[in-house]
């Protein structure tokens, strides 16, 4: 038997093909260089030198780290650094455990179970200019917010509870105002890759005498592991870079409290015209936003070979 040669996918096109094809994807390319390789260039190009009201249009001296360096020594980001970790963190838990356990409830048909689905999604479509400045208004501590006085009706608390304008209180209304908007999109995605799972496995392992936690635990979570990895990685990436919530709800108050990288670069370049410092901020919560995506993408690997 006469093998054929194989032709190189190149060879099989003519040159008036491969233009066309070029020609197609070159408004892309052009969109690309201009909104996001640009500015990504500008912007580390701008953390290595002094940028500054002054220095803005010109003669701007380069300075190599020592942006980097005076950023990492402030109190404000090294505090903004722990804020990011611990919001992100703290957030996803209970985004996860919450968005997971809905997406079981809701994997199993019942009635009005459709509408219950459609009405959660409705905290996701919200902006988040509107649900910020209603969870504002919620948290309100001067006897106006409506979590203040059903807590002081029911004799919960004797005094309305001052949430956004204590460090602790403002972190934990933060983190719950966040939790509810990410729960939905959790349970979006979770209930879809539910329903990709062979239900045959479920009836074998039901028949072999296997419990829910059991077939939980050994088909479920194991079966899932794909989608739980993007999940958890598309959730860090978006809480970990969230600007506006807090910018609208506490600007980063009391006293830097609710400080995150995200809202340090901005305080540094838009209020302490300190440009350069404000990028390397930026560049810095870039380098982790990678690091945790590289990491995920290892861990996919890795999946995917077992």
């Amino acid at each position: 038997m006469i093998r054929k040669k194989k032709v190189p996918i190149y060879n099989r096109y003519t040159k008036r093909e491969i233009m066309a094809g070029y020609c197609f994807i070159l408004p892309a390319a052009v969109f690309l260089a201009l909104i996001v390789i640009y500015p990504l260039i500008y912007n580390l190009s701008m953390s290595f030198h002094e940028v500054t009201l002054e220095t803005f249009r010109g003669g701007q001296p380069f300075i190599g780290l020592e942006n980097y360096k005076e950023v990492l020594a402030m109190p404000m980001v090294r505090k903004a650094i722990w804020n990011t970790i611990y919001f992100t963190v703290m957030s996803i838990i209970f985004q996860f455990v919450i968005g997971f356990a809905l997406a079981l409830l809701f994997s199993k048909a019942f009635r009005l179970s459709k509408i219950s689905r459609g009405l959660l999604m409705v905290c996701w479509l919200v902006p988040v200019i509107v649900f910020a400045s209603v969870w504002k208004w919620i948290f309100a501590g001067d006897g106006s917010g409506i979590l203040n006085y059903f807590l002081t009706q029911l004799h919960i608390v004797k005094a309305p509870v001052s949430w956004l304008t204590t460090e602790r209180g403002a972190m934990t209304a933060l983190i719950i105002t966040n939790i509810w908007r990410g729960v939905p999109f959790n349970m979006l995605l979770l209930a879809t890759g539910l329903t990709t799972l062979p239900e045959e496995l479920f009836e074998a392992a039901a028949i072999d005498g296997a419990n829910r936690i059991q077939r939980f635990r050994h088909i479920t979570l194991p079966l899932l592991k794909p989608t739980i990895l993007s999940v958890v990685t598309l959730g860090f990436i978006y809480t970990f870079k969230a600007f506006d919530l807090i910018y609208i709800m506490t600007n980063g108050g009391p006293l830097d409290s609710t400080q995150i990288l995200a809202t340090a670069s901005y305080k540094l370049t838009f209020s302490n015209f300190e440009f350069g410092q404000g990028a390397a901020v930026a560049n810095i919560m870039l380098i982790l936003l990678l690091v945790v995506a590289i990491f995920n993408l290892k861990l996919m690997e890795k999946d995917e070979v077992m």
